[in-house]
């Protein structure tokens, strides 16, 4: 894992949620861990890695990822055993 996935990473499982986490930065973690991004109708993605997917809406106008989100994805990568 690049060093840049890692600083990503531990903003994801940082308590309390971060605002600053830039979407395009989750969606490159996922990759960087062996993972997929397939891109849906509008701002819809679908994050996959081992067995499941996450679906979710890219921000826009701005980039970063809202807290809901973050706090989704944190919880989805603990169950896949991804950790800090």
């Amino acid at each position: 894992m690049k060093s840049k996935h890692a600083k990503t990473l531990r903003a994801i499982f940082t308590k309390p949620t971060l605002a600053t986490v830039a979407f395009t930065d989750i969606e490159m973690l996922i990759v960087g861990l062996g993972g997929k991004v397939a891109e849906g109708k509008g701002s819809r993605v679908a994050l996959h890695l081992g067995d499941t997917v996450k679906h979710a809406h890219r921000p826009h106008p701005g980039k970063e990822a809202k807290k809901y989100q973050i706090e989704e994805i944190c919880l989805w990568l603990e169950s896949q055993g991804v950790k800090p």
